[in-house]
């Protein structure tokens, strides 16, 4: 773990000193290294964990996890180019900074065996994603997106906070591995033991976000830039899922009650946000409603606590991490040349750009979860899963496929086909590296395509 942090914080000196000339070369460079460093810990392994200090460790069902951290850093960096293109030289090695701080907090928060450390890499990716958010956002709304992000993130974490403490209290330690061997919640009456629950999970559900909870992640998407929409996307809505893995795995009793309407919520928000999305006009707004209902299926799964489920769960946060940072990137290169979000100015591009068409069709293909991809393996195992868990779900579940495949489609359609807008028949073409940056999304899907056991190892 340490020949990933400790080259990740020696990028901050190097980003510091070097030529401005130098300055994307070398982040680039540096990241994609650390991104092929982190490759071995998809390597199969025979432990249940491996110990690799006091204090950190990767296990089967959470090693898949970090690595989109890895990889969409330098993402991350060359979506952001074209943004910065007229930055001064010192904003442009702030927004590097920034993002390395939040790419260790990730990383941090996805490999510690201490709750109150988990705790406080949770909070720290806050700062770094608000900065982005409102110093690089592209219209006055960042403002209140920024405020939106903050107050729902900040009410979340006070539970969460009081939740570890009062267990800090009673058993004296924080350790995951000595909280699974601690009687301390069954203990407990059964109000305290429900309020307790709440808290604990209240954090996770507004971070992944649960529906009814969901209000800041549009907006932040819509006035987020391209780099703070990509690691939304990939990697900070994932760290809610985890969270309640962990938390559930490590702690939690199996309270049914408190659980029965969040999944309700959870399952309800799938079929809303897929209606929702079939109203937008604007594109992004579109992509982040989809998340919202992507999501959603990943709380239920995780909420009925099977080891069917939650591998299903893994391998879905993982393909619409890649997938929706996908249409990220794709909605910002027609944002680029048309200067507008909404669906109906941005008409035919497939005349004018036709490779971006082909990468439009692949990564609807894979929003839909169509046949062999790693969303269809993950959400079969969800839907599976719900199943057996209540035969009434299929309904909810099928209803919320359905809705998904026809707002793709309408996303798909509107944008590559019709008659082309007079303002768009002389865009700029595309350029080799949004090119490179689609195939960076598209290549991992298809090799765990190939091996899809990398990330179903439980």
């Amino acid at each position: 773990m340490l020949k990933m942090i400790i080259p990740m914080i020696l990028l901050l000196p190097t980003i510091t000193l070097c030529k401005s000339k130098q300055l994307w070369p070398t982040a680039l460079a540096h990241s994609f290294w650390i991104a092929l460093m982190g490759l071995q810990w998809f390597k199969p392994h025979t432990e249940l964990m491996l110990f690799l200090s006091c204090y950190l460790r990767v296990d089967k069902i959470f090693s898949p996890l970090p690595h989109p951290i890895m990889l969409t850093h330098p993402m991350m960096i060359m979506a952001g180019q074209n943004n910065l293109t007229l930055e001064p030289t010192s904003r442009k090695r702030t927004f590097i900074i920034i993002t390395i701080l939040l790419q260790v907090s990730l990383v941090l928060a996805f490999s510690t065996m201490e709750l109150i450390m988990f705790f406080i890499a949770f909070e720290s990716t806050l700062l770094p994603t608000l900065v982005i958010i409102t110093r690089w956002g592209g219209q006055m709304e960042r403002l209140s997106a920024g405020t939106y992000f903050l107050f729902y993130t900040l009410i979340g974490s006070l539970p969460l906070l009081v939740a570890l403490l009062t267990t800090q209290t009673y058993t004296g330690t924080l350790s995951i591995h000595m909280l699974q061997l601690s009687p301390y919640p069954h203990m407990m009456n059964p109000w305290t033991l429900h309020n307790w629950w709440l808290a604990l999970f209240t954090a996770f559900m507004i971070k992944m976000p649960l529906y009814g909870l969901h209000l800041w992640l549009p907006k932040a998407h819509v006035e987020a830039p391209i780099a703070g929409s990509m690691i939304l996307a990939a990697v900070l809505l994932k760290l809610g899922g985890y969270g309640i893995i962990r938390m559930t795995m490590t702690l939690a009793p199996p309270l049914k009650m408190p659980s029965y309407p969040f999944m309700m919520l959870a399952l309800w928000g799938v079929i809303m946000t897929g209606f929702i999305c079939l109203r937008q006009t604007d594109l992004k707004s579109l992509i982040a409603y989809s998340s919202v209902s992507h999501m959603g299926l990943v709380i239920a799964a995780t909420l009925t606590r099977t080891e069917w489920a939650c591998t299903g769960a893994v391998t879905l946060m993982i393909a619409h991490g890649l997938t929706s940072s996908m249409l990220f990137c794709l909605a910002n290169t027609n944002y680029e040349r048309t200067n507008s979000r909404t669906l109906l100015l941005a008409r035919n591009m497939q005349l004018l750009l036709p490779l971006m068409g082909l990468w439009w069709f692949s990564a609807s293909l894979t929003n839909m979860a169509l046949p062999p991809t790693i969303n269809l393996m993950g959400e079969l195992a969800i839907i599976v899963s719900l199943f057996n868990w209540s035969n009434t779900t299929i309904l909810m579940t099928g209803l919320g496929t359905l809705t998904t495949a026809a707002y793709t489609l309408y996303m798909l359609i509107t944008t590559q086909w019709g008659e082309t807008p007079s303002h768009t028949k002389t865009i700029p073409p595309t350029h080799t590296r949004e090119h490179l940056l689609m195939m960076l999304h598209i290549l991992p899907m298809m090799l765990l395509m190939m091996k899809p056991e990398l990330i179903q190892s439980i």
